[in-house]
């Protein structure tokens, strides 16, 4: 039974049982931030699970599209592992429960007209405790005592909210997949390759509260999922999810794109299975909108692309390939999925685009990975070292992930701390670069050691009364800096932020009874501490000394106003442009504010005013910024993404605006977006592959921007003799007399053309048997002179033209050739070149038409006496 005829089935059976039949969703979750994928056929129908929606039919099924790729290095080496695979699903709202979630999925698996799988070979698992679940499969469908396990893990629990037993079902694929009685595994539920499960049911019944209780749900629901590759590799009779239909043709094809032949060879194997695995994921998340970028799920289709190409490697691939294998994803998926195939072209050309780049650093990094892993294992060690992992990394653009799947088949590991410390140093420098006053010896001298506590209390307090607890000067602690002098403080308590996730550091002053100084900057020591660079103004600053320390209010309002644009922004740029936009970098001062995302293809006048109009209406509707730490269980709860490959501790700050805007954020804001005034664009550009840039200004810098350009357009206007609302038509009108009088020109300079021709043609001479006219002439443009040129060709068809044309200090030459002159070897472009190099220029053609310029108009005579010589020569 081919993959699309179960799936069908799956639908058909479940509609005939009074669901709803809902379309896959997108892989990209729509409202629910807390999610990265779509990693289960119940995540898009959360809304319903929670009661936030009320579904008009409690029944429902699908087919849901999904990615998971927490145990991406098992891909291609096991039997099942996918990073994307379909779960097919059927939930009941407050509607059916055990028994006819049981009933139907005996007989869907064991029906003719549907599965068809052989009763005898079928065996569940129960929660011990679940005594309902273990009557039904026992009395009401008939499964005998020994092929019904309880198992302790059969129950679903995520924390806090709705849980529940489940029940799992296993196919017996046969002795051939294990037949050991003495194998303590070889059981339903148990870690073998015999008992494959292929559908679990769960049956949410109660709730988990937060004291640790668990209490009945009012209405009880059912979540089931099965896997459509287990149910096709079981029903095609194959040894592995890879070999059925819906993975074979993509094997093929790629075999014949490397000439390799697949079956022959178990470590090659592995190449074809990553490949084909990868392909689909990236295709379906690509056809969703989502580009290659250094976060967020753009990581992560650049994370899988990476990794096929370099088992492509493996296979003698060393050219992009991946991009060919999307039209094959479509002919296996496109039934059900169209939007695969309508945008196959987009999605090859992400991917090639990809891939191309990557393939102009990969060979050079696999190389020297090789020559670093024979050092490690010539020196007896299992190791790639971390400084060699982030030199890859760093240099080459591999993923530390990348690095560790080459080691693991080389029998190595790498050192992972080591990368995280050379990835720390380089943030340290980099931080340490833009600091002045030997910051970076500092930070790598002195300050390493130094491991005291100090508080932040900048989101609250502008002004706080303070201790000293350290001054630096050069590399050294001192006690004292005098007038003048410049150096870095560590307060006890700091209102200051020190700059970090884009928002520029705080600046102000830190006042004693016996000085003051101003703060320049902020940047953060190895241990946390936030460092202030300071000048001293008047008198001095000494270690222990209680100071005021006080942030400029008017910077950081201009800040904060910037920073809750950005969120603003962000997430107007994902309603206009599409979920595929992720930040890949920022900027907030007190001028402006800059945002980088990933986007593929220009933006439109009309998208940059729509967004820019969105951003606009949310902070005139007037929305209270909250801003709140949660566990960070709690805040995806809410909604808040965590990133792929981001690190977070068990605490974060939730920024929430209104009910437009949540993210995790560390940054200072406004308390109400009514606070910002005003978010005008200044430029939209694109800064490289995938990623493009916009500069906005908001409050008073927007006002300021805005008065600056209409003073530009109240001069234009003074310059047109209008008012500011008639410019445009005076410009158009502009515009046409400047093309009238161009027009003009053209026909006036034809006709003093024609004339200057006329005059010209008694200047021809003759040169060993060749006509020549090498001559002088008045012509403002190269055009002009090609026009005279042209004039002359047919007044003296039979002379070699050679005309110099002096303007602006440099020169213009044309040289034609009579097709006689070119027959005997007199060619136009050779002669230009030569005459050219003379006037400090250059230029060539063809043989009978030839152009060039030159710098030094003073050369312009022994030029065109140059020519009469060589042509000369050459007769």
């Amino acid at each position: 039974m081919k993959a699309s005829e179960i799936r069908s089935k799956w639908l058909q059976f479940f509609a005939s049982k009074g669901h709803t039949i809902e379309p896959s969703a997108s892989l990209v979750p729509h409202n629910d931030p807390s999610l990265l994928w779509i990693n289960a056929g119940m995540a898009p129908l959360k809304p319903y699970f929670d009661g936030r929606v009320k579904p008009e039919n409690p029944r429902i099924a699908n087919s849901q599209k999904c990615i998971r790729t927490n145990d991406i290095e098992n891909v291609g080496k096991t039997r099942r592992h996918h990073t994307f695979f379909e779960m097919l699903g059927n939930f009941s709202i407050g509607d059916y429960f055990k028994e006819e979630v049981i009933t139907w999925a005996w007989e869907f698996l064991t029906g003719k007209d549907w599965i068809g799988f052989d009763p005898e070979r079928l065996s569940v698992t129960v929660y011990p405790e679940d005594e309902e679940a273990y009557k039904l499969w026992n009395e009401k469908i008939g499964l005998p005592a020994e092929r019904i396990v309880k198992l302790e893990d059969n129950f679903w629990d995520i924390g806090e909210g709705p849980c529940g037993p489940c029940t799992e079902i296993f196919y017996d694929r046969g002795e051939a997949y294990g037949n050991d009685p003495e194998d303590p595994e070889l059981y339903p539920g148990g870690e073998n390759e015999r008992y494959l499960e292929v559908w679990n049911l769960v049956f949410s019944q109660f709730n988990h509260n937060k004291d640790g209780s668990y209490t009945p749900l009012p209405n009880k629901n059912i979540d089931t999922g099965a896997g459509l590759e287990r149910f096709a590799s079981i029903l095609q009779d194959v040894d592995s999810n890879f070999d059925t239909d819906l993975f074979v043709p993509i094997i093929k094809h790629t075999a014949e794109i490397a000439k390799v032949e697949y079956g022959k060879d178990s470590e090659r194997d592995v190449a074809f299975k990553v490949i084909a695995d990868h392909i689909r994921t990236v295709a379906f998340a690509v056809a969703d909108g989502v580009l290659p970028s250094n976060e967020g799920r753009g990581y992560v289709i650049r994370r899988l692309l990476r990794r096929a190409v370099r088992y492509g490697k493996m296979l003698g691939l060393d050219r992009p390939f991946m991009f060919s294998l999307v039209p094959t994803v479509g002919q296996i998926m496109g039934e059900f999925y169209p939007d695969v195939v309508s945008k196959h072209e987009f999605i090859e050309k992400v991917i090639r685009g990809e891939e191309e780049r990557f393939h102009e650093t990969l060979t050079d990094g696999l190389a020297i990975l090789e020559q670093v892993s024979k050092e490690a294992k010539a020196a007896g060690s299992t190791v790639i070292g971390g400084a060699d992992a982030f030199k890859l990394y760093d240099t080459y653009g591999f993923p530390l992930d990348l690095t560790e799947d080459y080691a693991l088949e080389h029998g190595l590991t790498v050192d992972r701390e080591g990368f995280e410390a050379a990835m720390q140093k380089q943030r340290e420098m980099a931080r340490a670069a833009s600091h002045t006053g030997g910051s970076m010896k500092v930070q790598g001298g002195v300050l390493a050691d130094f491991t005291t506590k100090t508080d932040f209390v900048g989101y609250n307090e502008l002004e706080a009364s303070s201790k000293i607890l350290a001054i630096i000067s050069g590399d050294s602690f001192v006690d004292i800096l005098s007038e003048g002098q410049t150096g870095q403080v560590i307060l006890q308590a700091t209102p200051f932020y020190a700059e970090s996730g884009g928002q520029v550091s705080d600046q102000g002053w830190i006042r004693s009874e016996s000085g003051t100084a101003v703060v320049n900057g902020l940047f953060k020591a190895p241990h946390g501490q936030h460092v202030h660079e300071i000048t001293v103004e008047t008198g001095e600053l000494r270690t222990g000394a209680t100071v005021t320390a006080e942030v400029d209010r008017t910077k950081r309002s201009d800040i904060v106003k910037n920073h809750t644009a950005t969120h603003l922004l962000h997430k107007a740029l994902k309603e206009v442009l599409g979920a595929h936009v992720n930040q890949a970098g920022s900027l907030v001062e007190p001028q402006r504010l800059r945002f980088d995302f990933s986007h593929l293809g220009s933006i439109s006048p009309e998208e940059l005013a729509d967004i820019e109009r969105r951003v606009n209406e949310q902070i005139w509707n007037s929305l209270k910024v909250t801003i709140e730490l949660k566990p960070i269980d709690e805040a995806k709860a809410m909604g808040a993404m965590a990133l792929f490959g981001e690190k977070y501790g068990d605490i974060v700050r939730v920024v929430q605006v209104g009910g437009y805007s949540l993210e995790l954020c560390g940054g200072c804001h406004v308390q109400n977006t009514s606070e910002i005034g005003m978010f005008k664009l200044v430029s939209e550009s694109g800064i490289g592959s995938g990623v493009r840039r916009i500069e906005a200004v908001t409050g008073r810098n927007a006002y300021l921007y805005m008065d600056e350009q209409l003073d530009v357009l109240k001069n234009a206007a003074a310059l047109l003799k209008s008012n500011i609302n008639e410019v445009p038509k005076r410009i158009d009108a502009l515009h046409q007399q400047v093309k009238d009088l161009s027009r003009e020109n053209e026909s006036l300079q034809g006709k003093l053309s024609a004339i200057e021709a006329g005059q010209l043609t008694d200047r021809v001479v003759e040169v060993g048997g060749t006509k020549l006219l090498a001559e002088r002439v008045q012509a403002g443009s190269m055009d002009a002179l090609r026009t005279l040129a042209d004039e002359l060709k047919v007044k003296v068809p039979d002379a070699v033209l050679v005309l110099g044309a002096a303007a602006d200090d440099k020169v213009n030459f044309v040289v034609a050739v009579p097709p006689a002159d070119v027959k005997r070897g007199l060619h136009a472009g050779k002669l230009v070149k030569e005459i050219a190099v003379l006037c400090g220029g250059g230029g060539g053609g063809r043989p009978d038409m030839a152009q060039a310029g030159g710098k030094d108009a003073s050369k312009l005579d022994d030029a065109l006496k140059l020519a009469g010589e060589l042509v000369a020569a050459q007769a």
